[in-house]
């Protein structure tokens, strides 16, 4: 093992990250290395450079057959069989899931990475979410961290976790429900392709609702009378939420669709329904929004006569991202050095942005889901972006985060201060209580 001491480094000569936090400037004066980082870079980056093509093969593969959530067969038997090969411990149909898996490499006793891969895809587009990206990007930095453990850079473990169906909340909440994240690792990281590059970039808090009227067939122009008629329930809660966005914070979002509007246009539907999604900043304002909404269905059963039933997710909320500042500001700091532009965390936090199973698996360990620019026309979920998330120049910049999320998370297992700076943010950020799942 190297084992380097800390007076033999003068404390800022290898390792300049930005002067965002206070706690990144507490973790130079704490250089307790068991490795100095420039060797483990240098590690990290051959590891990830002689699987390069590797990597572009399976990132190709996972394009040009697209699943949707739950369904990632394909990508499953793939992804596993490639990472057995590579020498991890693999589990298949991981946490009671068919598509979900985990691999592991250890080598003596140490702190605990966690990398999420993605792999799900869109329906009717593809990958317009660029999670074949996400899923290369993962095995990328369980490869790289997997070489510092074998040749004695650092003890430790790291753990991959395949984690299907994003696109609808469902992986990662269900292993962070069963523990996974905070039962075997100490940080978990990923990352995300996106029209531009950001560490900070909000991912709020989300949660959906399936809703359903009941009311009362008839004959549409002979007795409508005689009907009690489930579209005007829907169509009225449809037009309720909409005014009632006037009521609410511009950061919030209700969005959804009707999924059914009755069975012929001569008949008063009897049944309908929708689903709809509530999206706030922080998870803790998801209930505000929720009780609104469903006094918008409850006004539009009573002013239709209908019967009304709604569900909400029963795996709970998807949170926000807590976005960790030390891990994530050591990643912008490796990205700078690739070329990438980074707006200040101000200007980040005014970013728009969508939802993430991600964010639940932040509120219970140190965790970071920056995003990386590729080449784009089109913004996520569409064809353009697709197209793009197959291009070389999508790949380089993908296995170049890649690099750099590896050998941001790398530092927790070569020094206890590093470790220690996250876990103080970590603490300071969220919550015992919303620890608590």
């Amino acid at each position: 093992m190297c084992q380097q001491h800390e007076k033999e480094y003068p404390k800022t000569e290898h390792f300049n990250p930005p002067p965002y936090t206070e706690s990144l400037d507490e973790v130079l004066k704490h250089l307790d290395l068991k490795c100095s980082f420039e060797e483990a870079d240098a590690v990290i980056k051959d590891a990830i450079d002689n699987v390069d093509a590797e990597l572009r093969d399976i990132s190709l593969n996972l394009h040009a057959h697209p699943e949707t959530g739950m369904k990632e067969y394909h990508a499953h038997k793939l992804l596993t069989d490639y990472l057995e090969g590579k020498g991890f411990k693999v589990t298949r149909q991981a946490y009671n899931m068919e598509t979900a898996f985990t691999a592991e490499y250890s080598q003596g006793e140490g702190r605990r990475v966690g990398i999420c891969s993605e792999y799900d895809a869109l329906p009717s587009i593809g990958h317009g979410c660029g999670h074949n990206l996400i899923a290369i990007c993962g095995i990328a930095g369980a490869i790289g961290i997997k070489a510092l453990l074998e040749q004695g850079k650092a003890q430790g473990k790291v753990v991959l976790f395949g984690t299907p169906a994003e696109e609808v909340f469902i992986g990662k909440i269900e292993m962070v429900n069963q523990h996974a994240y905070q039962d075997n690792v100490d940080v978990c990281v990923m990352l995300h392709p996106a029209p531009l590059d950001a560490q900070y970039v909000p991912m709020i808090a989300s949660q959906d609702v399936v809703l359903e009227f009941f009311g009362k067939p008839s004959h549409a122009a002979g007795s409508p009378w005689n009907g009690v008629n489930a579209l005007d329930a829907i169509v009225q809660a449809y037009n309720n939420i909409s005014m009632l966005r006037q009521q609410l914070l511009p950061t919030d979002r209700v969005h959804g669709i009707i999924t059914s509007g009755g069975a012929a246009p001569n008949i008063i539907p009897d049944y309908t329904s929708g689903w709809f999604y509530v999206r706030t900043q922080k998870y803790k304002d998801i209930a505000r929004i929720k009780a609104k909404v469903e006094a918008c269905f409850e006004a539009a059963a009573k002013a239709s006569g209908c019967q009304v039933k709604y569900k909400w997710t029963e795996r709970g909320a998807t949170r926000d991202v807590v976005q960790n500042s030390v891990l994530a500001d050591t990643y912008a700091h490796y990205m700078k050095q690739t070329g990438a532009v980074f707006a200040d965390r101000a200007e980040q936090d005014r970013y728009p942005s969508g939802s993430t199973d991600m964010g639940n698996v932040s509120y219970v360990v140190p965790s970071i889901h920056p995003v990386f620019a590729i080449p784009s026309q089109g913004s996520l979920h569409t064809k353009e972006f697709a197209a793009e998330a197959k291009t070389d120049e999508a790949h380089k910049r993908a296995i170049a985060a890649a690099k750099s999320m590896t050998m941001a998370a790398a530092k927790v297992l070569l020094s206890d201060g590093f470790y220690q700076a996250v876990r103080s943010d970590f603490t300071k950020t969220v919550s015992e209580e919303e620890r608590q799942i």
